[in-house]
């Protein structure tokens, strides 16, 4: 049987109602400045009001750079340990697959294809097996969302607009719906060891994992309960 499951580390995200990740200021509850980015992240229901612990928090720095758990000061994307993302997708299914075609999307919690509004949120996927800060990875090397990305990695090129959405102001920059969505390695096998650049790994395990640097900022008051995270793939 095939599933999907998010993860925080080693703890599942699935534990509570409407569960998930929470992006707050410097501390559980605590709102991010407008236009400031997320200094802590939790995992939480999906009104952000019980606190699951804590998760791996990633902060936006550059369109390149990110200020991540335990190195300072801020570091390259491609420097980030898997170990250290936000968030792990795993898919696992009874029988050895493959998988393509994996995209992220960020939306409204109603229609995939609808981004989440009043809130900025960029991503980067971390293709880095290592536990060093001094070892370089083969994963993004500018945060998706952001508005010097190309809209192209190892997958190909996707949708970049800088405005990925009629629904949002223009010049809005940000992971969203349809518009700007992010692909994620072939076939990356258990704990991603064999993702490679991404593109290349054609091998079939029954077990897939993803390591996913998130950051998220509003641009208008109000917590962002409207906000969720969606992956599709195909196996075979």
């Amino acid at each position: 049987m095939a599933s999907i499951s998010f993860r925080a580390g080693n703890v599942s995200i699935n534990n509570l109602s409407g569960s998930g990740l929470g992006f707050f200021g410097g501390s559980f509850g605590q709102s991010v400045q407008l236009n400031k980015w997320n200094s802590s992240t939790f995992i939480t229901d999906g009104n952000g009001v019980n606190n699951g612990g804590t998760a791996n928090n990633t902060k936006y720095s550059t369109d390149t750079k990110a200020f991540a758990v335990g190195v300072v000061p801020a570091t390259g994307l491609l420097y980030i340990p898997n170990e250290k993302a936000t968030l792990n997708v795993r898919f696992t299914n009874d029988s050895a697959v493959r998988t393509q075609s994996v995209k992220l999307k960020v939306f409204d919690r109603s229609n995939k294809d609808n981004p989440a509004s009043g809130v900025i949120t960029r991503v980067a996927e971390l293709l880095h097996t290592s536990s060093s800060y001094i070892i370089e990875g083969s994963g993004d090397t500018a945060w998706w969302g952001s508005a010097s990305h190309t809209g192209a990695d190892s997958q190909g090129t996707y949708n970049g607009s800088a405005n990925p959405s009629n629904r949002l102001p223009t010049g809005t920059n940000t992971v969203g719906g349809s518009g700007v969505f992010v692909p994620l390695s072939k076939s990356p096998g258990p704990s991603g060891m064999y993702a490679g650049n991404g593109a290349s790994n054609t091998g079939q395990y029954t077990q897939h994992d993803w390591y996913i640097a998130l950051t998220a900022s509003p641009d208008s008051i109000g917590s962002k309960t409207q906000y969720g995270l969606y992956v599709e793939l195909e196996y075979l």
